[in-house]
């Protein structure tokens, strides 16, 4: 499948520094940085450096390399942040969208880190 990728989207521009952001961590890879509107007590934004557009578009066509550091970066937070259940939080919800169907707001793979209260069932049909 072809993805066109946007590089005017918001999450291209904070890569290039024309968008402040509030960074939680960055690797050769990876960017995390706090939500602009959380959701959630706690609400991070994951995303990788390369120009990929959804989860799938980024597992099927990034480098082993991309693909380890983005999964040992959210792995890395969510301990840094105290969310992990393994680590004694109280666990976290992970939120790829992907498409118009899931409501993607933008067309850059990214990764939402919920936590710190209660977040309900995943849907309401």
């Amino acid at each position: 499948m072809a993805y066109d990728y946007d590089d005017t989207n918001i999450f291209a521009r904070i890569l290039r520094g024309e968008i402040p952001n509030d960074t939680v961590a960055e690797t050769e890879h990876t960017l995390a940085f706090r939500d602009i509107r959380p959701q959630a007590p706690v609400h991070v934004l994951v995303i990788p450096k390369g120009a990929y557009v959804t989860y799938d578009h980024f597992a099927a066509e990034a480098s082993e390399a991309e693909i380890i550091d983005f999964t040992r970066t959210v792995a890395r937070l969510c301990n840094e942040l105290g969310v992990a259940p393994g680590e004694g939080g109280a666990g976290c919800r992970l939120i790829a969208n992907s498409g118009p169907h899931s409501h993607q707001e933008v067309p850059h793979m990214h990764m939402h880190i919920l936590a710190g209260k209660p977040l309900g069932p995943m849907l309401a049909v």
